[in-house]
């Protein structure tokens, strides 16, 4: 009887510190961007992400050239946070997802996900009325004119390939601004 107690407790534990962690990630990460806040579901971002990864870094035939390199986001200045964000967005789904094309049916479905994700954020940081600045218009059309470089369909695979760095990005606004 006390084994079966001991157990039944034990168990009772590990269920409510499932039920807490998957509680954490519905609840998603609010992002500060400048004077605006926006809740953003980055363990969904991930999932959806990561079925599609390995395929897009594998079909990239384009080693040579970088779209999305790390230091454009180190690089924005302060209050361009926001319009950064949904610029970057903007570019993902009017020009990435509208343009990526797999032959799998789940890579479809997991990008039109992400492509939705996006779509959802964006009108959330609609709301807040970003002001953009002349450097970061000039970054984001910097990364425009890199991406027209390529034959379309080879562009929208490098920029899910480098997905993760934006991705990367979120999820470091969502741990700084805590």
């Amino acid at each position: 009887m006390k084994m079966l107690l001991g157990c039944s407790l034990r168990c009772s534990l590990c269920l409510l510190l499932l039920i807490t962690c998957l509680s954490d990630l519905a609840e998603g990460r609010t992002l500060h961007l400048d004077s605006c806040t926006v809740n953003v579901h980055t363990h969904e971002l991930r999932e959806y992400y990561s079925a599609l990864r390995s395929y897009a870094v594998e079909e990239d035939k384009e080693i040579g050239v970088k779209l999305l390199d790390r230091s454009l986001m180190k690089d924005v200045h302060e209050g361009q946070t926001c319009c950064f964000v949904r610029l970057v967005l903007r570019f993902y789904v009017e020009r990435v997802f509208s343009n990526y094309a797999s032959s799998q049916p789940q890579h479809q479905r997991n990008s039109s996900a992400l492509a939705n994700a996006f779509v959802s954020i964006r009108r959330d940081i609609h709301k807040c009325h970003c002001h953009c600045g002349e450097e970061t218009q000039r970054t984001i059309d910097s990364l425009h004119a890199e991406f027209i470089k390529l034959h379309i369909n080879q562009a929208a695979q490098k920029a899910v390939g480098e997905l993760d760095t934006v991705l990367e990005w979120l999820e470091g606004l969502g741990q700084t601004q805590t």
